[in-house]
């Protein structure tokens, strides 16, 4: 089987990479055009009933 190789992440995808790794633990809405990350969204609350 051959591995397959991506391209190196763009500047957004690496920032998107950052914050996920900060985060630890939680939930990240993110919003996507052309295939690139725009926005990440935390998600900082939520009630369950």
């Amino acid at each position: 089987m051959e591995r397959q190789e991506y391209p190196k992440p763009t500047e957004k995808e690496e920032q998107l990479l950052k914050l996920i790794r900060e985060l630890g633990f939680g939930e990240i809405h993110i919003y996507v055009a052309n295939g690139q990350p725009v926005r990440a969204e935390e998600i900082k609350k939520s009630i369950k009933f």
